[in-house]
C-alpha cells in the first residue's frame, strides 16, 4: 500500500496501538523511521525497536512502553503529533527550534546532520524540519 505521507502512518500506528494497549506495532520499515525509532528508544518514549527482513517487505517491530500496574496501565507516550507534512514543510532555524510542553516533551527534527531531537540540534547549533512532537 502507497501512502502520500509514511511519517504520519507510523505515528498513527503507534498511536493506535497504544490506545489499544498492544505491546508491540509493526511498521514497514525506512532510513527516516528507523531514525525516528531510534529516537523514541533513546528518549525512553519505547522500550525497544528491531528491524525484520524475514518476511515480503521489511519492516520495523516496535515494542511498547507502558508505566503502572496490570489494572491501570499506561502508556508512557501520551500524544505523538505530526507537525510538518508534505503539503505544508515546516522549517525552523537554530534560534525558532521549539520546546514541547516547557521541555517536558520532545520535537523530532531532520537537520543536515541528521535526524534528532530540537535540544540536540540547538547543541550543534543546526536548524531543520520539525517532522513531531511527543509527550
Amino acid at each position: 500500500m502507497v501512502t502520500s505521507d509514511p511519517v504520519a502512518d507510523m505515528l498513527t500506528r503507534i498511536r493506535n496501538a497504544l490506545m489499544a494497549g498492544h505491546a508491540q506495532v509493526d511498521i514497514p520499515s525506512s532510513k527516516l523511521k528507523m531514525e525516528i525509532a531510534r529516537i523514541l528508544a533513546e528518549e525512553g518514549y519505547i522500550e525497544s525497536y528491531a528491524s525484520d527482513e524475514s518476511g515480503t517487505f521489511p519492516s520495523i517491530v516496535i515494542k511498547l512502553k507502558y508505566y503502572g500496574t496490570r489494572r491501570e496501565r499506561r502508556p508512557v507516550i501520551t500524544n505523538i503529533q505530526r507537525i510538518s507534512k508534505p503539503g505544508r514543510r515546516i522549517y525552523k532555524g537554530r534560534d525558532e527550534l521549539p520546546r514541547v510542553l516547557s521541555g517536558t516533551g520532545i520535537a523530532i527534527v531532520t537537520t543536515p546532520l541528521g535526524v534528532m531531537t530540537a535540544d540536540q540540534a540547538r547543541r550543534q547549533r543546526v536548524g531543520g524540519e520539525v517532522l513531531c512532537y511527543v509527550w
